[in-house]
Parts: C-alpha cells; sequence; structure tokens
C-alpha cells in the first residue's frame, strides 16, 4: 500500500480506517503488510509509527523523503516478494468487511492458474452480466472438486486497483507496475500487460467493500486532474503494448 497523506488533502483518518479494516480482516501472522510512505504528514507518520510497533515484523514501514507516484511506492514493497508468492496493490481509502479475504484471493488463483489479477469489486463500478457495452462481465465457475467450496468471480476487461491480487505467474511475466506520472492509469495498464500475457483479469464480488473517499477532500480533484493530464500518454502506451512496440515486462529494478 502506498500512503500520500499531507494536511491539504486530508487523507489521514482515510488510511487510519483502512489499515484498522485490515487489522480485523487478514491474517497478519501469515501475510505480510508492507506500507510506503510518500513522505506524509505528521499525523500518519505517528500512526504509521504506532502500528508498526504493535504488529512487529508482519508490518513493515518504508519511509520516503519524497512523493515518488503510487506505481513506484508500491514496487518497493514489490521488491520483498517470496518465491512463488502473490502480491497485493490496494489503495489507503478502502474499508474490507470479510475475514479472510486475502486467503480467498490466493485461493481462486490456485483454482484457475489463468487468472492474472484478481480484485474486490467497488459498489459504484459499471461492469456487469447485464450490460452488452464495453462494460459487459461474465460470471464464471471456477475447478471444483468434491469437498471444496464453490468459487465464482467476474470475468473484466479492467480490474480496477482499489485492492487487486497479482498472480506469482503473471508478475514472471510483466514484473513491476508503471504508471505514466504520480498518480493514475497503474491498474489499467496492468490489466492490459495481464491480457497480453495470456491471463485474464476478474472481481471476487462477493466480498463485500467500502470506498470510503467520498470525494470531498482536494486530494480527489488533485487525482483527477492528474490522470486527466496522463490520459494521452496512457492511450499511447497501450497502443504500444497491443503492438509490440513496448515489451510489456518492466523492472526498474534491472540492472542489466
Amino acid at each position: 500500500m502506498a500512503v500520500y497523506d499531507t494536511e491539504e488533502n486530508q487523507k489521514s483518518e482515510l488510511t487510519y480506517q483502512t489499515l484498522y479494516s485490515l487489522r480485523r480482516t487478514v491474517y497478519l501472522n501469515k501475510h505480510r503488510l508492507f506500507v510506503i510512505d510518500n513522505n506524509s504528514c505528521r499525523r500518519t507518520k505517528d500512526m504509521l509509527d504506532v502500528m508498526s510497533k504493535e504488529r512487529h515484523h508482519e508490518f513493515t514501514v518504508i519511509t520516503l523523503p519524497e512523493n515518488i507516484g503510487t506505481a513506484e511506492a508500491v514496487n518497493l514493497g514489490w521488491k520483498h516478494k517470496l518465491p512463488g508468492e502473490n502480491l497485493i496493490k490496494m489503495d489507503n481509502d478502502v474499508v474490507i468487511h470479510s475475514v479472510g479475504w486475502v486467503d480467498e484471493l490466493d485461493r481462486a488463483i490456485e483454482r484457475d492458474k489463468t487468472i492474472g489479477i484478481i480484485g474486490l469489486k467497488r459498489k459504484d463500478l459499471w461492469e456487469n452480466p447485464f450490460r452488452n457495452d464495453e462494460w459487459h462481465s461474465d460470471l464464471k465457475m471456477l475447478p471444483h472438486e468434491t469437498g471444496e467450496a464453490w468459487i465464482i468471480v467476474e470475468e473484466v476487461k479492467h480490474c480496477i486497483g482499489t485492492c487487486q491480487m497479482y498472480s506469482a505467474a503473471l508478475i514472471e511475466k510483466i514484473g513491476y507496475l508503471y504508471q505514466p506520472g504520480l498518480y493514475g492509469y497503474d491498474d489499467v495498464l496492468a490489466s492490459h500487460r495481464s491480457q497480453i500475457a495470456g491471463f485474464y483479469n476478474c472481481f471476487l464480488p462477493h466480498i463485500e467493500i467500502e470506498h470510503i473517499d467520498q470525494h470531498e477532500t482536494p486530494h480527489w480533484q488533485w487525482k483527477r486532474d492528474e490522470a486527466e493530464k496522463k490520459n494521452v500518454e496512457q492511450q499511447k502506451l497501450v497502443w504500444e503494448y497491443q503492438n509490440k512496440k513496448r515489451s510489456i515486462y518492466y523492472n526498474p529494478y534491472d540492472t542489466k
């Protein structure tokens, strides 16, 4: 999770609610949490310090002297990945209600090795099976053996970046996240890279989440402006991926 909280954007409270929800719903004795602090305000720094001391080795805070953007910050956490480990990228403005959701995402990828990205679905998204346009989605039952729980996913073109799990197999093909600016489009580009690599993207829609950024803070307008400035560039990147003019593999730490 990348965190960029300032006095102006007023996101410290959202970060607190997000982290508190993770403490309630994630088994941190088996899953590691990395929070990358993009030079946030004192309130957030103090909060992260307290929480990391409470959780000890399961909660790692990486503190940066400046805001390097969402994708590059998350990549710093991903550098600590273990062999065969699926990786999560999530925002700091979401509350998750289901205990054990990380294990459910892991289980879905274990059942279907062609899943590249699987996410938790916000209630304001447009994708559904009843649409006949670009937002059409398909419900899909995953492979099942007697005695196992049934798993149904919603296959989509674009898996929004609120909370996503990337399969270890996909990470081998695409490396790390990339975005053309400080905010936005890392999820769009990753979804395209996943499909080009031969995987599909989906949601696990039965897990209820709340997107708690109600667009009432100055940060929301900043995010919107930042994304709009980079829209043409991200379209060019997608074209380059699709036409093999740019590699879908990205590793900013490769010194070769």
